[in-house]
């Protein structure tokens, strides 16, 4: 008996288990009210008749807030009918029990806006959302140590997602369909079935959204492959695949499984996103039209990803792991789609544009918004510079040395200080590194260690009494894989010097929430340093800022966090928001962990892109 069959097997006991109450997962819950959204035979419904979803992704926290109508207008311009978005645990509830939904976070105001612009809404509360975002949207605080608890029935895992459910459904439940909002579908999960094949645990999340009050029409989302292990009976079974698939083929193997409809593509990669150290990853347009034409001339449904990717501002961008070892993803998330990172149509969007005018009739259709005008910015020098050091927490004393997530903190740097108590010399050597770290005695950096590179020791020659600082930068929690809650950050395990362990760290934290509070000075200091400078812009625009000889670090306009900047590329300009300027001075202030690169910027147009390279997702 093969494993397919004993997880399809163990799939229908935990489904009868259940009893009674699946009989609404996949409809609405018992109420007066008759839903407006369901299912009949292999279609949608809407308030009785036939209903395809055209959507498109776009992520709130993506995409500046003021931003967001002009972006919501050029999705229904192009004649789509639906938002679909993810919900990111890890930017509301920063910390077990704080919740953020303000500003940019203000999910709710996202969906209200959709519904003002005539938009359905497709919801992705997760818990779990991939997207390539720092730790798949789950809280770094859920696992201050490496453990498997993530995306299982362990009440550790269990309990804080329900809190979260119950915490987001006061947001969001009276924006569903049958409370008069645009809300028509909401996900359970996310692509499980390429993790895992606890159903059980399916079912607790399941029940968790119904009693956070998500009522309505439930579906799932996978890759064909995993529909097995993903999927729920008597709930809709969407599947996600690259546009250098053909749909003919994946809808074929979808139906072996699950040869019911409805028929919804729920993902369709129409482009791809890029690691620190690759080329930009493009997608050719004809496979996208290809397979977007099949799905057409079959009335399916289908959901864009991403219709507009925007940017992983701050420390937000994820990471992957996978046969190659960890892999981190740039700040910007253009992904190649229809909208660039800037907002604008792409030749992709023409090409869809051009398609789907044979299928809808015109006025699905509505003008574009007008364009928003690049602030060019000429090249300026950053003048004024200020240590790293003046933004250090106070230290902790640790016998061995600990990761940030152990210390509660959830992203940013840690400085590990260790004073030698005798002359040593030989290999140094750590744990793991995650995920970058300059090693420096007595103020000097001797060494860097990537773990891209598998690096993990380098010599060193101790005087006693010298100073050994490791400072290390991390990128984003592992977002995809068996690594989800297992990839904490800093320095991991014992530190030895030719194999007598270092014991004895001083640890001070930089969690890179904001610049101020520095001292700057005409003086450039010997190693890390935020380096400050000031432009001038008549009127506000989005720009990008060229990167080109830099070495490492995050970038600020006017208190902004733009992101991670890295020489390694693939990407060397830094996206601007218009609405983060201002008629007049501006200030940008520049963190770089290397010496002796260049200290100039300018603003243009477009992202510099390594040569790009073609990717078959």
């Amino acid at each position: 008996m093969d494993s397919n069959h004993l997880n399809r097997r163990g799939f229908v006991a935990s489904v009868a288990a259940m009893g009674a109450s699946l009989a609404v997962f996949g409809a609405a819950s018992a109420s007066a009210v008759k839903p407006r959204f369901t299912v009949e035979g292999d279609q949608f419904m809407l308030d009785g008749k036939p209903f395809q979803i055209l959507a498109g992704e776009m992520h709130y926290p993506r995409i500046p807030r003021e931003y967001w109508r002009d972006r919501l207008r050029k999705l229904k311009a192009l004649g789509l009918n639906t938002l679909t978005t993810y919900v990111f645990w890890n930017v509301h509830e920063t910390a077990p029990g704080v919740y953020d939904f303000s500003g940019n976070l203000d999910i709710a105001a996202y969906v209200r806006m959709a519904h003002e612009e005539g938009l359905w809404v497709n919801l992705r509360p997760g818990p779990y959302v991939c997207a390539e975002w720092d730790g798949g949207g789950l809280p770094a605080w859920l696992f201050p140590e490496e453990t498997g608890i993530a995306r299982t029935s362990d009440p550790k895992f269990i309990e804080p997602m329900k809190r979260w459910f119950k915490r987001l459904g006061q947001e969001l439940t009276p924006l569903l369909i049958d409370s008069g909002g645009p809300i028509i579908l909401t996900q359970v999960e996310n692509e499980y079935g390429a993790f895992g094949a606890d159903h059980a645990y399916m079912a607790e999340v399941m029940q968790a959204e119904r009693d956070a009050g998500f009522s309505g029409l439930l579906y799932t989302a996978d890759p064909s492959q995993f529909i097995a292990n993903g999927s729920i009976p008597g709930v809709v079974a969407g599947i996600n695949f690259g546009t250098n698939y053909k749909a003919e083929e994946e809808f074929a193997a979808r139906a072996k499984v699950r040869p019911d409809g409805p028929f919804f593509n729920s993902e369709l990669w129409g482009g791809w996103f890029d690691a620190f150290g690759d080329l930009h990853a493009t997608m050719e347009i004809p496979p996208l039209i290809a397979s977007l034409k099949w799905m057409l001339d079959h009335k399916m449904s289908i959901s864009f990803y991403m219709l507009h990717g925007g940017t992983s501002f701050a420390w937000y961008a994820g990471a992957n792991w996978d046969n190659k070892g960890y892999a981190a993803d740039i700040s910007s998330y253009d992904y190649d789609a229809i909208l660039d990172e800037a907002g604008r149509p792409t030749p992709k969007y023409e090409a869809v544009s051009a398609l789907l005018k044979n299928y809808l009739p015109a006025s699905a259709f509505s003008p574009l918004p007008e364009p928003e005008i690049p602030a060019i910015i000429p090249r300026f020098r950053l003048k004024q510079a200020a240590p790293l050091d003046q933004l250090l927490l106070k230290s902790t004393l640790q016998k061995t040395p600990k990761s940030l997530d152990a210390l509660g903190q959830m992203h940013g740097l840690m400085l590990y200080r260790y004073q030698a108590k005798v002359a040593a010399k030989g290999e140094l050597k750590f744990g793991d590194v995650r995920d970058y770290a300059l090693v420096r005695i007595n103020g000097k950096t001797v060494a860097t260690l990537d773990r891209r590179l598998k690096e993990t020791s380098v010599s060193v020659d101790l005087p006693k009494g010298a100073v050994l600082d490791v400072l290390v930068d991390t990128h984003g929690h592992c977002n995809y894989g068996k690594n989800i809650g297992r990839d904490q950050k800093g320095l991991i395990g014992g530190v030895t010097l030719n194999g007598t362990p270092l014991e004895g760290w001083a640890q001070y934290g930089l969690p890179m929430d904001s610049p101020t509070g520095l001292t700057f000075s005409a003086q450039a200091p010997d190693g890390p340093a935020f380096y400050r400078g000031t432009f001038s812009v008549e009127k506000p625009g989005f720009t990008f800022l060229d990167m080109r000889g830099w070495g490492k670090g995050y970038v600020f306009v006017n208190g902004h966090n733009l992101g991670r900047h890295w020489s390694v590329g693939p990407q060397r300009a830094m996206f601007v928001p218009g609405p983060w300027l201002k008629a007049g001075e501006n200030e940008v202030v520049v963190l770089d962990l290397h010496e002796s690169a260049e200290r100039t910027l300018a603003g243009g147009a477009n992202e510099i892109w390594d040569l790009p390279g073609l990717v078959k997702a």
